[in-house]
């Protein structure tokens, strides 16, 4: 008995150092890990502030006229609501946001604050300057920003870009946005960077996503990084009731500065362009395409004349790097494509036929050769009467009497007069007035030629065959599985 008392008498004075100790590392911990979240934002709010701007545009708007038949004729409320509506024009005034980045004037901010503006106003934190009027150097509706000029005695106070792609900006990591919100003038809120490389609806978008509160009238305003570096600019909210609920978008630094550059030195956006239409490769084409073992690239489905065709690009190309820059797909194809210089001569990797061939393509300016090269074509509306039936597909070969309504010459592919509403090709968003012109990464000008090419690729142990779509004139690959 003596001897378990003396073990548990041990056990409880091991186990009461052993609390202690834990203790101890806690009360170490608790304080090192308190670190990372700042104690105030007031300091860097301090030392950002002079370079934040309030922005009021004003814009005169044609005289209301106001609905007819609002009151009855001899109403006591007649001469008001005629006075009211005179139809004189009228100014209308809007509220946003902006920073200084640089001593000599320029300010960045959001396309859509100055959009149709005749009048720009500046305002500096008060204190500051007086309230100067702006001028318009250029816009981006692309990326939605603007840049502005103002002309001051003395140098101006400014903010620089930071890396939106650096390790101040993960995931996490505490940011401050800065702005006019609702018009109640400089105000500061403070939140995380929530996700990164966010897309809304533009072709060059990668937005940061943040729980920082922003609202109607932060539009253009700085969002700052904990060294006071601007890593996005405000510019939209996902909201039901318009106000802030903490999902909130910045246009990021990566995007703004070259834009910012570009309307610096030309007023106006001068981006690469390759001259292709492009899709992304999808999982199930990888047993349709020799040489490819994951879903990689960005497939080429046209190439009209421009820069790629000069320089050998085919429809059916995988374009697996572009400038020395591997191609995920067609997001980052765009985007690389798009920030490079106009002119350039760039080397590009493709898979064709399942091997890599390399070429050499001088890009274009996008600007000017987009609308040219891809005119949008009418909507069409086939009634070919059936000729075969495969894959779920009725298909026609196209006669003089279908081709103009299909916008394609006679004998140029088959078109699809109807679809099996349970098959793939349904599923796939194949459509009646599609028209086939490539399968197997081969031309098909009739009905023999199709079944040949899927004879083909099953001949060759393919699981699924490659076809090319055209719709109203938009050409895109679509992969059917043979079993």
């Amino acid at each position: 008995m003596a001897i378990r008392q003396a073990d548990h008498g041990n056990f409880k004075a091991a186990l009461l150092a052993f609390l202690v100790g834990v203790a101890m590392v806690l009360v170490q911990i608790g304080p090192a890990a308190a670190q990372d979240r700042p104690a105030s934002f007031a300091e860097l709010a301090e030392k950002v502030s002079p370079a934040v701007v309030n922005i009021t545009t004003s814009t005169m708007v044609a005289g209301n006229t106001g609905p007819r038949g609002i009151v009855p004729e001899g109403s006591p409320f007649e001469d008001f609501f005629n006075d009211f509506n005179d139809g004189q024009p009228r100014r209308s005034s809007a509220l946003g946001s902006g920073f200084v980045i640089s001593e000599d004037g320029f300010i960045v901010t959001n396309n859509h604050v100055i959009e149709g503006a005749d009048e720009i106003l500046i305002e500096f934190f008060p204190g500051g300057d007086e309230m100067l009027e702006a001028e318009l150097v250029g816009t981006d509706p692309n990326t939605d920003i603007a840049l502005l000029k103002v002309e001051a005695d003395r140098p101006l106070s400014y903010v620089s870009f930071g890396d939106s792609d650096g390790d101040t900006a993960e995931v996490g990591d505490w940011v401050m946005a800065m702005g006019n919100p609702l018009g109640q003038g400089f105000s500061v809120s403070a939140g995380i960077v929530s996700a990164r490389n966010r897309e809304l609806a533009g072709t060059y978008d990668d937005y940061i996503q943040t729980d920082a509160a922003i609202n109607r009238g932060n539009s253009g305003g700085p969002l700052f990084d904990m060294n006071g570096d601007v890593i996005g600019v405000n510019t939209a909210i996902l909201s039901p009731n318009g106000g802030s609920i903490g999902i909130g978008f910045a246009m990021s630094s990566a995007v703004v500065t070259n834009v910012v550059e570009q309307l610096k030195e030309y007023g106006e956006t001068r981006r690469g362009w390759l001259g292709v239409r492009i899709q992304d490769v999808t999982p199930d084409m990888i047993g349709a395409i020799d040489g490819l073992d994951e879903p990689r690239g960005a497939m080429v489905t046209d190439v009209p004349e421009g820069p790629a065709r000069d320089g050998g690009v085919e429809a059916g190309d995988i374009i697996l790097t572009f400038d020395g820059v591997d191609v995920a797909d067609t997001r980052e194809l765009v985007t690389v494509v798009g920030n490079s210089p106009v002119g350039k001569t760039v080397d590009v990797a493709v898979l064709r036929d399942g091997e890599t061939v390399d070429l050499s393509v001088t890009l274009g300016r996008r600007e000017t050769a987009e609308a040219a090269a891809f005119p949008q074509d009418g909507e069409t509306d086939p009634t070919a009467p059936a000729s075969t039936n495969m894959l779920g597909m009725t298909l026609s070969e196209i006669t003089e009497d279908m081709a103009d309504e299909l916008g394609v010459s006679a004998g140029q592919g088959l078109v699809i007069t109807e679809i099996q509403a349970d098959s793939e090709a349904a599923a796939k968003g194949l459509l009646a007035g599609d028209v086939i012109t490539e399968a197997n990464q081969s031309k098909v000008t009739s009905i023999d030629e199709f079944e040949a090419r899927v004879e083909e690729a099953q001949d060759a142990g393919r699981k699924s065959i490659l076809m090319l779509i055209r719709r109203a004139g938009e050409p895109r690959f679509v992969a059917l599985s043979l079993e």
